[in-house]
C-alpha cells in the first residue's frame, strides 16, 4: 500500500508526541467502553478492542488488535461521511475478515479535518447475545450461520449525530439481553465518537501534513524495525508443520488439521511467506473463520505478535508493537475456497477460535523448527464457559466467562500462569458473579500438574467450583479437552482442559467441550479445569530447587515431581526438600529409560486418540 507523503524530516520529538497521542486516546476509548458498557463480557471480562486507522485504512495503533475498516470504505464512498456518523456491521462473510463471528459488533466513526475524512476510531467487542439458536448467541452444533445470530452488513447506524432507532430496535428485539446490549453499543459509538474528537484535535494543532507524515513514519519504522530485529533470526529456507482443532461440535472428535509452510528468501528484503496449503476441508461445525479475505490482512496483524518472541529479550519483546508496518513483510497463500480458513457462506463460525488461536501455535511451531527451538511451547487457548437460567426473581440470565489458563514454557523462563490470550481480558470477579447470579463460586486457584512438564515449566491453567443455587445450564465453546497444549525440544504436553459435573458425588460425570445446555440440578457443583501450557526443554535438566519450590508453592505435586522431574520430595508440606542421592540415581535411570530418538513437539496422549494409534505427525521431527 502506498504511503501518504515523504517520511523524511519527521521531527523525532513530534514523532514521539504524534506516537503518545494515539496510543492515549486509543486507552482513552478503552477506558470510557469499560466504565460505561453493561454487560459483563464488556466491562467486566473486557473483551473488546479500540483501534485507530489513517485514512488509507491502516492500523496506526499496536498496543492490541482490533478489526478492519476496510468494509466500511468499501460499502460507503469517503466523500460520502459526514461527522457524527457511526458505521456498524457484524456479518462475518462482509467483514473482510476483521470480524469472526456474531457477536463481535463493530463500530466505526470517521475523523475529520477541513471537512475530509483523515483517520478513523473503531471499536470491536463481544456482546452478549445477538440472537440465534442458544443463549450467547454461540450454539455448539450450529451447521449455518443463520443459526448463530442475526447478521448485519455495513450500515450507517448514526447519521451526522442521529441514531437509527429503527436498526437498533431490530438488533435489541433479536436479543435475549436488550437491555445491555443497548447500553453497550452506545457506550462503544459515544466513546468512539469522543476518540474522533480528540484525534481531530490532534490535526488541528499539528496540521493534516505532519501527522500524516508521522502516521507514514510510524508505519515504516515498525517495518523496519522488524524487517531488522525479528525477520533477520529466521535463517533461509522451509520449514512445515501443522496441529489441529479436535472437534466442531457436529461430527465426531477427529484431526482438524491447520498447516503452514513457512518460507523466508534474500528477495524482497526476506519476507516471510505463509502458505496454507494443506488446511483441512471446512467444517460441518461451527469452527470454521473467513481468513482469506482483504489479502489476509487481518491474519498478518493477528499472527505477527507471536513473532516478537525472536526478540532479543523479554524487554525489547514487549516494546515492539504490531500496526500497519507488519504487512508488507508477510505474504499469505491460501488454500481455494472450502477449507477451514476458506469457508464458503454459509459455513457457521461462532467457535473460529478453535482456528485462529490454533494458528498462533501452529505458527510458533513452524518458528520453532526454523530457530532451533528459541520459541515458546504452546498457549492457552480461549474457551468460553457459562451458565443461564432464571435468577431468584424468575427473571432470565445469562452469565458468559472467558477463562484463561497457562503459557507455553520459553527457552529462558517458565511459561505463565492463568494468563487471557486475549489481550487484557480477564475472569470475572468472583464478588460480582455471586452477587448477580444464583451460584456460589467455591474455589478459584491453579489446576495443580496442569502445566507441561519441562526444564522451564508450563504455565498452569484455573481450577473453578461453582455450586449452583437453582437449576440451572451450563454451556461450554472450548477445544484442547482431547489434545493438549505441545511441549517442545524435549518438554512435555501440558494437562487438557476438562469439566466434571458434580465432581466426587453421586452423578460425577464429565462434560464435552462443546455444549449448549448441559443441566446442573441445584447444589450441584461443576468443576472447570482449564489447559496447561506446554514445557520447553528436558524436565530432567529443571533445577532441583525449582522444582522444590513448585512443590511449596503448590504447583507440582510430589507425585508429579518425581514422575516428570526425577525429583524425590521429602520433608514436610511447608518445608519440602529434595533427597539428592535418590534424585540422583532417580534422574540417571529415568535417562537411562528413554528411547534414542523422540519427536521435537509432544503433543500428549490425546492426539494418539485421534490419530489412529500413532504418537507424532511426519511433521514433528526436524529431519
Amino acid at each position: 500500500m502506498s504511503t501518504l507523503t515523504s517520511t523524511r524530516n519527521v521531527d523525532p520529538v513530534l514523532l514521539e508526541i504524534v506516537a503518545g497521542s494515539l496510543a492515549s486516546i486509543e486507552l482513552e476509548v478503552e477506558t470510557a467502553i469499560g466504565r460505561t458498557s453493561r454487560s459483563p463480557m464488556i466491562r467486566d471480562a473486557h473483551d473488546f478492542r479500540a483501534g485507530i486507522h489513517d485514512r488509507l485504512l491502516r492500523k496506526l495503533t499496536g498496543r492490541s488488535y482490533s478489526a478492519l475498516v476496510h468494509p466500511i470504505a468499501r460499502d460507503f464512498p469517503l466523500a460520502t461521511m459526514r461527522p457524527g456518523d457511526v458505521f456498524f456491521h457484524n456479518d462475518v462473510y462482509r467483514s473482510e475478515g476483521g470480524i469472526g463471528h456474531l457477536p463481535d459488533l463493530c463500530v466505526t466513526v470517521p475523523v475529520f479535518h477541513d471537512d475530509e475524512v483523515v483517520a478513523f476510531v473503531q471499536a470491536f467487542g463481544h456482546h452478549d447475545d445477538i440472537g440465534g439458536a442458544v443463549p450467547g448467541s454461540m450454539p455448539s452444533h450450529a451447521t449455518s450461520v443463520y443459526e448463530e445470530g442475526l447478521m448485519v452488513p455495513p450500515i450507517r447506524l448514526w447519521d451526522q449525530g442521529v441514531p437509527n432507532r429503527a436498526a437498533l430496535t431490530i438488533m435489541t428485539r433479536n436479543s435475549r439481553m436488550p437491555e445491555s446490549l443497548a447500553a453497550d453499543l452506545d457506550a462503544e459509538c459515544a466513546a468512539c465518537l469522543m476518540g474522533s474528537r480528540r484525534l481531530g484535535e490532534l490535526f488541528a494543532r499539528y496540521g493534516r501534513d505532519t501527522v500524516e507524515a508521522c502516521f507514514d513514519a510510524i508505519i515504516s519504522n515498525t517495518t523496519e524495525t522488524f524487517r531488522r530485529e525479528i525477520l533477520a533470526k529466521i535463517p533461509t529456507g522451509t520449514w512445515t508443520w501443522e496441529d489441529y482443532a479436535e472437534h466442531d461440535g457436529v461430527d465426531e472428535p477427529r484431526l482438524h488439521t491447520q498447516r503452514i509452510t513457512l518460507s523466508k528468501n534474500d528477495e524482497d528484503g526476506g519476507k516471510l511467506i505463509v502458505d496454507f496449503t494443506g488446511t483441512a476441508p471446512q467444517a460441518r461445525g461451527p469452527i470454521n473463520h473467513c481468513g482469506d479475505y482483504a489479502d489476509g490482512n487481518f491474519l498478518k496483524k493477528w499472527l505477527a505478535p507471536i513473532l516478537r518472541n525472536l526478540a532479543d529479550s523479554p524487554e525489547r519483546m514487549a516494546e515492539l508493537d504490531v500496526n500497519e508496518g507488519v504487512v508488507d513483510l508477510i505474504e499469505m497463500r491460501f488454500p481455494p475456497p472450502g477449507t477451514l480458513l476458506t469457508p464458503v457462506f454459509p459455513a457457521p463460525t461462532n467457535a473460529r477460535t478453535f482456528v485462529i488461536l490454533r494458528l498462533l501455535g501452529v505458527l510458533a511451531g513452524v518458528v520453532a523448527k526454523a530457530v532451533d527451538g528459541r520459541m515458546p511451547a504452546d498457549q492457552e487457548t480461549i474457551r468460553y464457559t457459562g451458565v443461564y437460567g432464571t435468577d431468584d426473581a424468575g427473571e432470565p440470565y445469562l452469565m458468559r466467562e472467558v477463562l484463561g489458563g497457562g503459557s507455553g514454557g520459553r527457552y529462558y523462563a517458565d511459561g505463565e500462569d492463568t494468563i487471557h490470550v486475549v489481550p487484557d481480558s480477564r475472569n470475572l470477579p468472583t464478588e460480582f458473579t455471586e452477587s448477580r447470579f444464583p451460584f456460589i463460586v467455591e474455589r478459584l486457584g491453579l489446576a495443580v500438574d496442569s502445566g507441561g512438564a519441562g526444564q522451564f515449566r508450563g504455565g498452569l491453567g484455573y481450577e473453578k467450583h461453582i455450586r449452583m443455587r437453582r437449576d440451572a445450564h451450563f454451556m461450554s465453546i472450548a477445544d484442547r479437552s482431547i489434545l493438549a497444549c505441545w511441549g517442545v525440544r524435549g518438554g512435555r504436553a501440558g494437562q487438557p482442559f476438562q469439566v466434571t459435573i458434580d465432581p466426587g458425588g453421586p452423578g460425577e460425570h464429565d462434560v464435552d467441550a462443546l455444549v449448549d445446555a448441559e443441566f446442573v440440578p441445584a447444589g450441584t457443583v461443576i468443576r472447570i479445569r482449564t489447559t496447561g501450557g506446554g514445557g520447553w526443554g528436558d524436565p530432567i535438566e529443571r533445577d532441583v530447587q525449582l522444582v522444590v519450590q513448585d512443590v511449596l508453592w503448590g504447583k507440582v505435586s510430589r507425585a508429579a515431581a518425581e514422575r516428570d522431574y526425577g525429583v524425590v520430595i521429602t520433608g514436610p508440606a511447608d518445608a519440602p526438600s529434595a533427597d539428592p542421592d535418590a534424585t540422583g540415581a532417580l534422574r540417571s535411570r529415568l535417562r537411562a529409560e528413554r528411547p534414542g530418538e523422540r519427536p521435537f513437539f509432544d503433543r500428549g496422549p490425546g492426539y494418539a486418540r485421534l490419530s489412529g494409534g500413532a504418537a507424532s505427525s511426519e511433521f514433528d521431527h526436524l529431519g
